[in-house]
């Protein structure tokens, strides 16, 4: 059974700016896979798509919670690096309003959720860096196993910690969860006052929050495309006290 539809919380999710093929049509596309919108609306909130475009923050107002979507990797030049030849389907356009879209959305306390790249902005706006590419580091594919198929690995998650308490993995004193990941990224230093709370068995870090606040977490998985929705239900209960 779904929730009511009176007084859903709004929630504004970032989206993709790309070529895209629909209809009888082919051009360039705000675009958003719709995963992302059936989670927030089965959850309870009521999705908004934000396009990188004008000044996203001023809505900031208008909005009970922010989730930063995945996609592309973020420009190195945004952490101080040289670009790896790995890095991929660069949009600065995107990097520029995401970064002070976070930004905003942090010094007004705003219910946060970051997926994959999202918790990599969320990283970079505080100060942190990122390991440009894993298979350097881990040595196997393990995190994107082939281009547009996800693979599926384990969690460990941190007990006592937000992403423990939005996932419920530790209810019952489980500390793993099976998530499903497309990334060829990841944190390497921590941003200011950002905690890792998750790990992949690689020692990956796979999820990190800024404890103190309402909402403020970050993943590295892809949790709109899994069968569990607790992640979204938390996060959603924490943007409903603003609704």
């Amino acid at each position: 059974m779904r929730p009511s539809t009176t007084s859903r919380p709004v929630i504004g999710i970032t989206c993709y700016v790309e070529p895209a093929r629909f209809t009888v049509w082919d051009m360039k596309a705000a675009l958003l896979p719709f995963s992302y919108i059936d989670q927030v609306e089965r959850a309870g909130g009521q999705p908004v798509i934000l396009p990188p475009v004008g000044d996203p923050a001023c809505t900031l107002d208008r909005l009970d919670g922010l989730i930063l979507a995945g996609g592309g990797d973020m420009n190195p030049a945004a952490y101080g690096e040289a670009p790896h030849e790995s890095v991929t389907h660069v949009r600065d356009f995107r990097d520029d309003a995401e970064l002070s879209l976070v930004r905003a959305a942090l010094d007004r306390d705003l219910p946060f959720l970051g997926i994959c790249r999202g918790l990599e902005v969320l990283n970079v706006a505080l100060g942190g860096s990122l390991l440009q590419h894993l298979p350097d580091k881990v040595g196997t594919t393990v995190h994107s196993p082939a281009p547009g198929e996800y693979g599926l690995h384990p969690v460990r998650v941190e007990p006592g910690t937000r992403v423990a308490a939005a996932t419920g993995v530790t209810a019952t004193g489980v500390t793993e969860a099976q998530v499903a990941h497309y990334h060829h990224q990841s944190i390497d230093r921590l941003g200011e006052g950002m905690v890792a709370t998750a790990w992949a068995p690689d020692g990956v870090i796979e999820a990190a929050e800024l404890p103190g606040r309402p909402f403020a977490l970050g993943v590295q998985w892809h949790p709109e495309v899994g069968d569990d929705p607790t992640l979204f239900t938390s996060f959603i209960g924490a943007a409903q006290h603003l609704a």
